[in-house]
């Protein structure tokens, strides 16, 4: 089917597009025996008729170029044939037709040609990805052509990118001087790649040195450290944010574990189950909506938000209401409890679900990231993770010390018997805030099903992580679980 959108588009564009002829002389090397005959013709092409020569190219690459004679042709859609050089259609076709074939080395250049010509393209998009393919191959050939698209070229971005192939390029050359400065340029870098590439010229071989210039070397060499550095301190940086977005989940589950056993005393064992509840429930949905409304299956994580929720928080309202109720005061009986529940809610979840991992895909507008530098990409899904975090540390607050429940939860906290002395449902209380603290612990999971396998065991990693951030904060400080 792609190959057809191209014929069609190359018949299109011979019709609808009245092009400069190209010079018969330049298309003929292309149906070389040799390979080495047809690059140069390619490179020949493109740079005496950049714009005339993409349509060509184009339909060598899709193996829709032939020969007629000695005249180079165009395969277009049912049967009809093109004149390469003036781009007019051939009625009637001629005989003897017999397409130009391509090996990997040929295919190689063209696809390196065709994206030195899309760096003149109108759309900035396509620019540069353009300058991104050139950058990974490029050689002293491609010179003249990498000066006339920097000359034209206005994005600095761009420019930038083009710069790094122009100096890769001209390491080749017989010029000092030109090397010198393509090695003080590439050492702005921070790619990978260019390290490699500069590493030979420090080396020797046998007894002589592959840069035999010394100034070369000793810039190779600056360049090299220089580029090692940034590639550092963007990998250091890319932990930590890996190591804020973990943690940002576990705060989530520590939140809720700062409720349940640094308000109410509770020792819940069972606390990463309801991230498991939570992270099923994303994987619910996202099933429900590919089911029945597979248009919005991009949103499907909205609607898991609240029903990972309101699912954990239901679970630890049961958990509360019908075993930890009767536990209060019991520490090691409330472990040996919620433990056992945990093994319970996870036997559920492989009878319901399968003993082996879901798939939780993340939705497009969570692909991606942003490209900080070559070696540095901050995904999306794991900065919106960071965010959601915050949301959710912010609502707890307000709940906290701003609600008529937040209220009671604190004054429970404080003295109990004197609360319930004043009037406060201490019991209720009890039920809503280990609920409020079980949703905390779903929203973690939904969370947490974006950037990790979703299964039954997957709550037994973060139970014992919770419980030492509550310890570290302070047991019944919030404050203290979120900096800790």
């Amino acid at each position: 089917m792609h190959k057809l959108r191209l014929l069609l588009g190359i018949c299109l564009l011979g019709i609808s597009c009245a092009q400069a002829a190209i010079d018969p002389g330049l298309l003929r090397p292309l149906a070389a025996d040799d390979s080495d005959t047809r690059i140069a013709a390619i490179l020949a092409l493109v740079e005496a008729a950049p714009e005339e020569a993409q349509p060509v190219l184009q339909a060598m690459a899709g193996d829709s170029l032939a020969v007629a004679g000695e005249r180079v042709v165009v395969l277009g859609a049912g049967g009809r044939v093109f004149d390469a050089a003036s781009n007019r259609e051939l009625t009637p076709p001629p005989a003897g037709i017999e397409t130009i074939g391509i090996n990997n080395r040929v295919r190689r250049e063209l696809a390196s040609a065709l994206a030195a010509l899309r760096l003149f393209s109108a759309e900035r998009e396509v620019r540069w990805q353009a300058a991104q393919e050139v950058n990974q191959n490029v050689d002293a050939k491609m010179l003249p052509l990498l000066d006339r698209a920097l000359a034209a070229e206005k994005d600095p971005k761009i420019r930038a990118r083009l710069q790094l192939a122009h100096a890769q390029a001209s390491l080749g050359s017989t010029d000092a001087a030109v090397r010198l400065a393509a090695v003080k340029t590439l050492g702005e870098s921070s790619d990978p790649r260019v390290r490699q590439l500069l590493l030979p010229l420090t080396e020797k071989q046998g007894d002589t040195w592959v840069e035999a210039d010394s100034a070369v070397r000793a810039a190779a060499g600056t360049s090299i450290r220089s580029i090692e550095q940034r590639l550092a301190w963007a990998d250091n940086l890319g932990r930590a944010f890996t190591g804020l977005s973990l943690g940002s989940i576990l705060l989530l589950a520590a939140l809720g574990l700062a409720i349940t056993y640094g308000v109410m005393g509770v020792i819940n064992m069972a606390h990463g189950e309801l991230l498991m509840v939570g992270a099923y429930s994303a994987w619910a949905m996202q099933s429900v909506f590919r089911a029945h409304l597979p248009g919005a299956l991009d949103w499907y994580l909205l609607a898991a938000i609240p029903v990972g929720f309101l699912s954990a928080a239901l679970v630890g309202v049961l958990m509360e209401r019908i075993v930890i109720r009767h536990l209060y005061g019991r520490p090691l009986e409330t472990l040996l409890a919620t433990w056992g529940i945990s093994l319970f809610l996870m036997q559920v979840a492989r009878t319901l679900f399968g003993a082996q991992n879901v798939e939780v895909a993340n939705p497009s507008w969570m692909a991606g990231g942003i490209e900080l530098l070559p070696n540095l990409m901050l995904p999306w899904n794991r900065i919106i993770i960071v965010a959601f975090s915050i949301a959710v540390l912010v609502a707890m607050w307000a709940i906290l010390n701003l609600s008529r429940l937040g209220m009671f939860v604190r004054a429970v906290t404080q003295n109990r018997p004197m609360a319930g002395c004043v009037g406060v449902p201490t019991g209720r209380v009890d039920t809503l805030a280990f609920g409020l603290g079980a949703g905390i612990a779903g929203l973690g999971g939904v969370a947490l099903s974006q950037i990790a396998n979703v299964g039954p065991d997957m709550g037994q990693g973060y139970i014992v992580d919770s419980f030492m951030v509550v310890v570290l904060g302070g047991v019944g400080q919030l404050a203290g679980a979120v900096w800790a």
